[in-house]
């Protein structure tokens, strides 16, 4: 079988290459020898290497056939490219080829082939050397097979919390539940679920950004996920066509809103944390109007979902960059409920964290949706900025 593979390997780069559409990675590194000055080259001339397939830079497949499609690229001519199939990083090289681009290919090459692996963990590093010795090294991490996917608790992976809730106001009538609210959610999160949370209570505007801020110059890895909850009062501002979060020192009658913090403003910021995958919940008052669909062209009708087999959920959250969000209402007032109970959507989203996911441990969006769909007024739910199709947002219990 090893003989099958490295066939097949050096087979992928022995053939004809075809032009494919350029998509970027984060693991390109490059390799310049400091020692001697005169090696020093301007960064323009540093190979790149940008990936088509598999763009995530962990891919779990239940198939054996995997799709590799590379584009390698230099404003100096390419000496070699040169792909090598290891156990890991640190592993010796199981199999490898080198390709030395035709007269004519020597700016730019391109790989577009399927692989068949056995299944288990696979390293698939690609080295592009210059003429120059300018290298650049690229790899992507493939675990093939139904075992691949069993765990995922076991995962290399960190799911992060941070929870925005605020009951006391300078200038807007104080609640009773958002703080409790959100106590409750941080609890379940780290206890039944694994959650690294932190917890923001009645704050201000700059804090509440600052805080953002923190974790957007954080350092994630491919299967990170990032919970953001919001709690306490909203509004909406009809001649802006916008929705906002009242912060503490919001004032009650503030025409230019800017101690508000709009949703456009907190909808840019948070699509740009560097998290593959985000799950944005929000129960405040005209939370709805997070989306702009519902801010200017009214009500959004709900999504469909189908049943997925564990395996399936699972490498749809690896593969595919989320920015999901639910809203407790749409473009209305939303109850705060009784003192020293949970508001009605709050219960209802507890309700779900408390299933743990069901027999497979692993609970959904969809199934988030199922628990408070009946409320009234409606939660609404979508994606929002670079959420890729397909993507979901999953609470995996421990």
């Amino acid at each position: 079988m090893k003989n099958v593979i490295l066939l097949l390997l050096a087979q992928a780069l022995s053939v004809c290459f075809a032009y494919g559409q350029n998509v970027s990675s984060r693991s390109n590194e490059f390799v310049v020898d400091y020692s001697n000055p005169a090696k020093l080259v301007e960064s323009s001339f540093v190979p790149t290497v940008n990936w088509i397939a598999p763009l995530a830079e962990n891919l779990y497949s239940e198939s054996t056939k995997v799709r590799i499609a590379f584009e390698a690229a230099c404003k100096k001519p390419i000496k070699s490219v040169t792909m090598s199939l290891k156990e890991s990083a640190e592993s010796e090289v199981k199999g490898a080829s080198v390709v030395t681009p035709q007269p004519g290919q020597e700016l730019k090459v391109s790989v577009d082939r399927t692989l068949t692996l056995q299944e288990g963990s696979h390293y698939i590093e690609i080295q592009i050397e210059n003429v120059d010795g300018i290298k650049t090294l690229s790899n992507r991490i493939i675990r093939v097979g139904s075992a691949a996917l069993a765990d995922a608790a076991k995962l290399d992976r960190t799911d992060y919390a941070i929870l925005f809730t605020s009951n006391d106001y300078d200038n807007w009538p104080d609640l009773v539940n958002p703080i409790n609210d959100g106590r409750m959610i941080a609890e379940e999160l780290r206890k039944n679920y694994g959650y690294k949370v932190e917890v923001m209570e009645n704050g201000t505007q700059a804090e509440i950004l600052t805080k953002i801020r923190e974790y957007s110059e954080k350092k994630y890895k491919p299967l990170d996920q990032l919970f953001i909850f919001f709690a306490g009062h909203g509004q909406y501002d009809e001649t802006f066509g916008e929705g906002f979060v009242v912060t503490r020192e919001s004032l009650a009658n503030d025409v230019a809103k800017t101690t508000y913090l709009s949703h456009n403003r907190l909808r840019s910021i948070i699509n740009n944390i560097p998290c593959e995958h985000i799950y944005l919940t929000m129960d405040v008052c005209f939370g709805g109007t997070f989306d702009d669909a519902i801010a200017h062209r009214g009500m959004m009708d709900e999504e469909v979902y189908r049943e997925a087999t564990q395996s399936e959920m699972v490498n749809r959250k690896l593969v595919n960059k989320t920015r999901r969000y639910l809203t407790s209402g749409g473009k209305e007032y939303v109850p705060d409920g009784r003192p020293g109970m949970n508001s009605p959507f709050a219960r209802k989203f507890l309700e779900a964290l408390r299933t743990r996911g069901g027999r497979d441990l692993i609970l959904t969006t969809g199934e988030i949706n199922t628990f408070v769909e009946t409320l009234k007024p409606q939660p609404r739910s979508g994606v929002f900025g670079d959420n890729a199709v397909g993507s979901d947002f999953i609470f995996i219990a421990r």
